[in-house]
């Protein structure tokens, strides 16, 4: 087939700022797909119609619980997503489920692929499943996945699960973001993980241990009371809060309306103390300062002056010829030019 007769994509026609706005205010389920691809978006041009749209959706962000989802490999984390994202559902909750993922920085994929694993979930009216955007660095994922966040709750999405499949820096940037840190843990997982658990458990508001059925009933009853016993020692994450370990089992249900019974607990307690609105400002407040150290870090190293020097100032660093805070204070003396 010649140029003449290839049949012609036809593009999609670009949204004016009002339309965008109206589209997200009306849960328009594909001007919602397309301001969140917007947000995503690296252009120049495509930052520029973002930011106006997420500052007229400011007034109506703000509303929705907040919770981060992360576990260990293997801990049935999407299948206790689903069931406990379609019981708030059928209860009549709108939920959006977003991902941050840290190895997208290197596979250039995207975790929840095409949303296979949580299936029925995605298809339930009153759900949004969004995958993580894929390429960059964790810092421009989560960036986007805040702004996501944002567009989701002005939506009208009244709770927001922020998954991460990433180990270490990716918890800590979803504890970041969300008001309530849940992590879910198996029995047993061996010594090889016990470091990674001590870490985790020390930002998590809950910890539940999955798969709490059948045989492995016990095990897990067995395993709650020992992270109890640990947790006791933990300074808590949230002040005024106190984490515990409980056990679910997403395959039967059982234990999980006590999750949503959990945060809405936290969730009260926590507005009570004024503690809620305080972090959510702290976080707007680290965010700020994430986002300038970003920004100037990218003008930095786009400079056409340093650019043409770096490379011989790390050669004469590498063969010992320059000390190193002296080499890093030249260069941002020529980027300062």
């Amino acid at each position: 087939m010649d140029n003449q007769q290839r049949p012609r994509t036809k593009r999609r026609r670009s949204l004016s700022v009002e339309e965008y706005v109206n589209g997200v205010l009306n849960r328009d389920r594909a001007v919602i797909a397309r301001a969140i691809t917007l947000v995503e978006s690296n252009s120049p041009k495509h930052f520029e119609t973002a930011q106006q749209v997420l500052k007229q959706l400011m007034p109506y962000t703000g509303k929705a619980v907040r919770v981060g989802i992360t576990g260990v490999p293997g801990a049935g984390k999407s299948t206790l997503i689903e069931k406990f994202g379609s019981m708030l559902c059928e209860a009549g909750h709108h939920l959006a489920v977003l991902a941050v993922d840290p190895s997208s920085s290197v596979s250039r994929g995207s975790i929840l692929g095409d949303k296979t694993r949580m299936e029925t979930l995605s298809k339930h009216p009153n759900a949004y499943v969004r995958p993580s955007p894929s390429g960059g660095t964790l810092g421009g994922v989560a960036r986007k996945s805040r702004e996501t966040m944002l567009i989701c709750e002005a939506a009208g999405y009244d709770v927001i699960f922020v998954e991460t499949v990433g180990v270490g820096q990716s918890e800590i940037t979803v504890r970041s973001m969300v008001d309530f840190f849940l992590v879910l843990m198996l029995t047993g997982g061996g010594d090889e993980l016990q470091g990674m658990k001590k870490g985790i458990m020390e930002i998590a508001d809950a910890i539940f241990i999955n798969k709490a059925d059948g045989k492995n009933k016990q095990a897990a009853l067995n395993a709650k009371a020992e992270y109890n016993r640990l947790l006791h020692y933990l300074q808590p994450a949230t002040p005024g809060w106190e984490t515990k370990a409980y056990t679910v089992s997403a395959l039967t249900g059982e234990g999980v309306p006590h999750i949503w019974e959990i945060i809405k607990g936290y969730e009260e307690k926590m507005k009570e103390s004024g503690f809620f609105q305080e972090r959510r400002a702290s976080q707007l407040s680290e965010w700020m300062d994430r986002l300038i150290e970003d920004e100037l870090k990218m003008s930095f190293y786009q400079t056409e002056k340093v650019k043409s020097h770096l490379p011989s100032f790390k050669q004469k660093v590498t063969a010992g010829e320059l000390p190193l805070a002296q080499a890093v204070k030249q260069l941002m003396e020529i980027y300062r030019q």
